[in-house]
């Protein structure tokens, strides 16, 4: 789409959130202790974010509200180039248009949670649809939150944080778990091996 023919940005950074917008389905509450907060600073800066919109206004905007976040950003203007960053890259979380041409939003997103390799990243459906077939239609294709135009710039960051701080937390836990299964298969040889010499 070319600049004389783009719609003006459906965006707002002082729209305030629409009062029958679906409610965020990650309301994780940011860290407040002082080592849980440099532990998730730190997961920040390293930490990737898709944004998928064939409008260029919209995606610089998007791009341009979430500058505050130290991620790195990355675009896509279409569903196919949107599926293979993620094949390159396996991005935190992805803000993800849904009427785009060739492949819309509903349909990237049901092919990215079908596949075990990228069921796990967060996708954050931007919609300017707001009929309840439509969300019932952005739940089935497995999307875990849903903003809605014209995005409100604080409610972006907040929940593209959220989300990322999920992240966050499920890494360590995956951490967690493989520390404590390698606990466990040193005591079982070491047992074993007690158990030889005895």
């Amino acid at each position: 789409m070319n600049e004389s023919t783009s719609p003006p940005p459906e965006f707002s950074p002082e729209s305030p959130p629409p009062s029958d917008a679906p409610a965020a389905l990650t309301d994780t509450p940011i860290p407040t202790d002082p080592q849980s907060v440099a532990e998730f600073e730190a997961a920040l800066s390293v930490s990737k974010i898709l944004i998928v919109d064939d409008n260029q206004q919209n995606l610089e905007l998007l791009q341009a509200y979430l500058e505050v976040l130290p991620c790195q950003i990355l675009t896509a203007t279409n569903g196919l180039e949107a599926l293979a960053v993620v094949e390159q890259v396996k991005p935190d979380v992805i803000l993800l248009d849904i009427m785009m041409p060739r492949m819309s939003g509903f349909e990237v997103c049901k092919k990215l949670k079908a596949d075990p390799e990228t069921r796990w990243i967060p996708i954050i459906m931007v919609t300017a649809l707001n009929e309840l077939g439509d969300i019932e239609r952005g739940v089935e294709s497995g999307t875990d939150d849903f903003l809605t135009k014209p995005v409100n710039k604080l409610e972006l960051i907040t929940r593209v944080r959220s989300l990322l701080r999920i992240r966050h937390l499920k890494g360590e836990v995956a951490r967690t778990r493989e520390y404590i299964k390698r606990v466990e298969e040193q005591r079982s040889d070491s047992g074993s091996s007690e158990g030889a010499a005895d």
